[in-house]
């Protein structure tokens, strides 16, 4: 899932506030998060307080396949059942010294009843890959007579992304048509066909509405379909079937939520929603689908989100601890962190008479020693203090940062990025190749075609302070070149928690896995 916590907050407001019902509300509503990653749309439903005080939503089940998102899923099961985590959730998470499966069976031994419930809301499963059956006898026990309820997801979106299918259209032998991850969302459409959810939310990526498998816009087809998910299963072949949910409409109205005039029948560029906009600290175009069950649809269409100041990197990161970069591929240490940097003085390029950013990383080394906190590690004692939103991100009892580990990276690199976040500090912007001296360019296959114009030509992007940051993906989890600290007296890529900011996971959210796992659950 690759919509943000605090985004799905705020979705979930027009769905409690505009979207009538002809049933009145009597409990918490059940939320079923399909392609749940490490939960962050559910997150945010699940945190969502009325204005009366109650939280309305309750996750019932998430369904996962990769397991260490998995795993932090069913650690954040655990947490929600809970007013506020147990003081051994802060002291075990801290306690690095012991393994953390380890320290996850101690929690959960200690809290046996809701660590049972969290199993059972926290499912590992490939959906399209388990029996039909079992995936609907979850979620008809999960849901139980409840109504209303919400259905969250997006099918896996690499193939339909933009970069995704430039990646694929090199590969032998490779035909969109036999890709399955084009048609994962026949696996959403199932669960809205045979449990008819009120209300359902499904995102993905901008990159869908350009994409086509056999000369078929894939976007205009899944819009059709999710307007009458019956009648197309019945149409490409698929056997449906009902619950006792049968009696509810199986017809959607589909709606945007930041056009009201175009909603549902106008253009489809109206679903593409510019998180930036709606107080997410990045610049991110997200695909988001509100469907309305056609029987509890009022006269009045829902409202659309009210846009608000841009949130920028500094406001969500500037209060987090500082640590260095490292070595990937030789010995690592502060004094010859320290030394390797220093001497960029010695390189043939290095001219500070000459060119205004070589005269700052002059001022930077100035400064440059290396931090408090080293690395930074897995759990850092520090008190936190971040800007914007702080009683969404901040939690007192943690006593520090949780993931907040630098990766190393070759030495010829950390030049680049040190002349790349001097030059954004200086710009406001991040540079292109064509800005950096010629001998600083990377050695790869790429780069002269970059020079002319061509893709990757911004192949080592800082995270400029004082905007919003571009878009998180996966790809953070293989290099950090997209994703360069703003600091050049720290001279790294953003770490896990950093990137999990941006993301606007709570501070509290804790990622399992090695450092890789994590970005690629966050960036995911």
């Amino acid at each position: 899932m690759g919509c943000q916590c605090r985004f799905a907050f705020e979705i979930s407001k027009i769905w409690t506030k505009n979207i009538i019902m002809n049933k009145p509300v009597k409990s918490e509503m059940p939320v079923i998060d399909l392609f749940a990653g490490p939960g962050g749309l559910g997150e945010g439903f699940s945190a969502f307080t009325s204005p009366g005080g109650n939280q309305p939503f309750s996750i019932q089940l998430s369904i996962e396949k990769n397991q260490f998102a998995h795993n932090t899923l069913l650690l954040r099961s655990f947490v929600r059942q809970f007013s506020q985590p147990p003081p051994e959730y802060y002291k075990l998470l801290a306690d690095i010294s012991i393994p953390l499966d380890k320290r996850l069976v101690t929690l959960f031994a200690e809290y046996p009843e809701q660590a049972e419930q969290a199993a059972s809301e926290a499912w590992q499963a490939e959906l399209g890959k388990k029996a039909d059956s079992r995936v609907r006898e979850r979620i008809t026990r999960a849901l139980g007579n409840s109504e209303p309820w919400v259905l969250l997801g997006g099918p896996p979106c690499q193939a339909y992304s933009i970069a995704g299918r430039s990646r694929n259209r090199g590969v032998v032998g490779y035909i969109p048509e036999d890709d399955e991850k084009q048609f994962l969302y026949v696996e959403y459409l199932k669960v809205i066909a045979e449990h008819r959810p009120s209300v359902f939310v499904m995102e993905n990526v901008k990159g869908l509405l350009s994409a086509t498998v056999s000369n078929q816009r894939i976007f205009e087809r899944i819009l059709s379909d999710l307007k009458d998910p019956e009648k197309a299963l019945i149409r490409e072949g698929h056997v449906t079937r009902t619950t006792d949910r049968g009696k509810s409409s199986s017809r959607y109205n589909i709606y945007s939520l930041v056009d009201s005039a175009g909603s549902e029948e106008g253009e489809l560029q109206n679903f593409v929603v510019p998180m930036e906009k709606f107080g997410i600290p990045q610049k991110r175009q997200r695909l988001i689908l509100l469907g309305v069950r056609e029987d509890l649809v009022s006269r009045e269409k829902p409202s659309t989100l009210t846009p608000g100041p841009l949130v920028t990197a500094k406001d969500v990161l500037d209060d987090l601890p500082s640590v260095r970069s490292g070595f990937s591929r030789e010995e690592d240490c502060e004094k010859k962190w320290l030394k390797h940097l220093r001497n960029i003085v010695k390189e043939s390029w290095f001219e500070p008479d000459n060119d205004p950013v070589c005269y700052e990383i002059w001022n930077v080394l100035d400064r440059l020693a290396p931090p408090k906190n080293d690395r930074g590690a897995e759990f850092i004692k520090y008190i936190t203090s971040v800007r914007y939103v702080p009683e969404w991100y901040s939690d007192s009892y943690i006593g520090g940062v949780f993931n907040h580990v630098a990766r190393g990276h070759m030495a010829s690199d950390l030049y680049r990025y040190l002349y790349v976040s001097c030059f954004g500090a200086m710009n406001m912007k991040s540079p292109v190749l064509a800005d950096f001296p010629e001998v600083l360019l990377p050695e790869h296959k790429n780069v002269r075609s970059a020079l002319k114009g061509g893709f990757f030509d911004d192949r080592f992007r800082v995270q400029v302070a004082d905007k919003p940051a571009t878009t998180i993906t996966s790809h953070i989890s293989r290099d950090g070149h997209y994703y360069i600290h703003y600091d050049p007296l720290q001279c790294r890529s953003l770490t896990a928690r950093e990137v999990a900011r941006l993301q606007t996971f709570p501070d509290n959210y804790f990622f399992c896995g090695s450092r890789t796992a994590q970005y690629i659950q966050i960036g995911n």
